[in-house]
């Protein structure tokens, strides 16, 4: 009776829709072991559940309840499953579920959570923007996964600093975590705000040099990294002796209850690793899983949407007798059927490109849908004078890599964000230039003397007006960028408009100058005129710059 009783001292009682109402009510984590009447709640996990009760000692920040799917209708996604569900809530919304006896998974849960609220509670940390879960059936007829992240995947997220990416440390970093065993679910170059640095640094903000930080990390590109392990078994990569916080004994001895058995060998933590190879002063990591997924949602807002998503390029190129007959109606079918066109241009193959197009395939690894849509635009359009399809699309991934890259080969060109752009315009400018098809590859905070002005000005060196330009430069740091696509450096001088705010307020209202500049002189941006203005000055000013594509300059 004794153990019964305690039972019920641990895990509070919710069978009936009211009572869970009620249960919402609760300040902290709520941990709810979901059950169906016929088999009862997971007694396996609550062994577990005593020993972090006594262990973290928190009766006001963390409960544990009991909840039968079958009398509650928020839980009727659960009814009639036999698999163990384990429900996270906090201060009524549920943010987390692991699915099956989990215990480790569980454990590092319900510590990480409780330390957060311990820090909510004590001033340390601010309130993460938590996501809900929306219970869906997972028998519904979307293919049995639920439109709410699997807490069964673990994600991690790595953030490159500012001097590894100017000094192209950050690929031997991105090979290493890659080497580890680590996935690579999204990665992008980007240069933060201070609203981010704030949030993901948080933890060091007391730091008496954390201002000089701050301005660190915001001044130059960063490289963002979402991480996960990989699926296949890997080889650990250093043997580990247990955490005792898993060895709670009787919690993985209940086969039957479905109960997850910790392996022997315990693989090495991303920071460990990178600490072995004696990079982790230019790559932070955070692993906690409720800030994890609050990081993915401010850097990549449509991850959990497009993760299952893969987007692939290929090229695709109209032949001359269809080019000239029916070009538009092809690419309006093109885009009808869902593809979006990047770039595009008109060419006149020499005979090694026609022949590099036209050899047979020797790639098999066919793109089934985009051959069976390809094929019915060769159908439609067929002409009939010549014996061949006037449609040509890439037949394999490489294929469409090597070829995009011949076809459209990326370009560099220099960027310059003057003194008198605020922060805030500053982060406008760099959303404007990634959403019209720019890569940053490089950025940095720097102030333009005389000497550093020269290295980007020097065909203007010898003006009139030059003495005004260093004046207006000598205000404040100014912004350097490197940013590459096919046609950078002409595409970059559309973008910014005309010279005079006013006059591009009427040719081009959409150009940056016309939304942020302010005189001749204060027009917010500069860039080069041409490709070997752009890389003379890119070499000057970035010394340890190295082209991706130095043929595409």
């Amino acid at each position: 009776m004794a153990g019964k009783k305690r039972e019920i001292q641990l895990q509070a009682v919710v069978n009936s829709q009211s009572l869970w109402d009620e249960m919402l009510q609760n300040k902290g984590l709520t941990v709810i072991d979901v059950y169906q009447a016929w088999c009862g709640p997971c007694k396996a996990m609550q062994t577990l559940f005593r020993k972090l009760k006594n262990e973290l000692n928190e009766d006001e920040l963390l409960h544990f309840v009991v909840a039968e799917a079958d009398n509650i209708v928020t839980l009727q996604p659960f009814r009639d499953k036999c698999e163990p569900v384990f429900l996270f809530s906090v201060n009524g919304k549920i943010i987390a579920q692991i699915n099956g006896a989990n215990a480790p998974l569980v454990n590092q849960k319900i510590i990480n959570l409780v330390n957060e609220e311990r820090k909510i509670a004590a001033g340390e940390m601010v309130r993460p923007q938590y996501h809900e879960i929306v219970f869906v059936d997972p028998d519904a007829d979307d293919g049995g996964e639920a439109p709410s992240e699997s807490v069964d995947q673990f994600y991690i997220i790595a953030i490159i600093k500012p001097d590894a990416v100017i000094s192209r440390k950050s690929q031997e970093i991105r090979q290493n975590i890659i080497k580890a065993g680590f996935v690579i679910e999204i990665e992008e170059k980007r240069a933060l705000t201070e609203r981010q640095v704030r949030d993901f640094y948080y933890r060091i903000a007391d730091q008496p040099d954390f201002e000089d930080f701050v301005h660190f990390m915001t001044g130059g590109l960063s490289h963002i990294l979402v991480l996960s392990q990989g699926t296949e078994e890997e080889p650990a990569l250093e043997e580990t002796e247990p955490n005792p916080e898993m060895e709670a004994k009787g919690i993985y001895e209940d086969h039957n209850a479905g109960v997850t058995t910790p392996m022997m060998k315990k693989r090495d933590s991303l920071q460990e690793y990178l600490e072995r190879q004696h990079i982790s002063q230019f790559c932070d990591i955070e692993e906690n899983i409720t800030d994890v997924n609050h990081f993915i949602d401010m850097f990549f807002p449509d991850f959990k949407s497009m993760k299952n998503l893969k987007l692939e390029k290929i090229l695709a190129l109209l032949r001359p007798a269809l080019f000239q007959e029916k070009k538009e109606d092809v690419l309006k079918i093109i885009e009808d059927e869902g593809f979006k066109i990047l770039m595009q241009r008109q060419i006149v193959l020499s005979e090694e490109e026609a022949q590099t197009l036209c050899k047979e395939y020797e790639n098999e690894d066919y793109f089934e849908k985009l051959i069976e849509k390809m094929t019915s635009l060769c159908v439609r359009f067929a002409m009939e004078d010549l014996p061949i399809n006037q449609l040509y699309g890439s037949d394999s991934l490489e294929a469409a890599r090597r070829e995009i890259q011949y076809f459209f080969p990326p370009q560099n060109t220099l960027a310059l964000l003057k003194p008198h752009v605020t922060q805030e315009q500053r982060e406008e400018i760099l959303e404007l230039i990634r959403k019209t098809g720019f890569e940053i590859t490089q950025m940095k905070e720097i102030l333009l003397n005389e000497e550093a002005a020269e290295k980007i000005y020097s065909k203007i060196t010898g003006k009139d007006f030059y003495q005004d330009v260093l004046e207006v430069l000598s205000e404040g740091p100014s912004l350097v960028l490197v940013l590459t696509k096919w046609n950078a450096v002409s595409d970059w001088r559309r973008l910014m408009g005309p010279t005079d705010p006013d006059e591009a307020k009427l040719l081009s209202p959409d150009s940056i100058r016309a939304q942020f500049g302010r005189s001749i002189l204060k027009n917010a941006v500069h860039g080069a005129s041409n490709a070997y203005e752009a890389m003379e000055s890119i070499n000057r000013i970035f010394q340890e710059f190295v082209p991706e594509n130095p043929e595409g300059n």
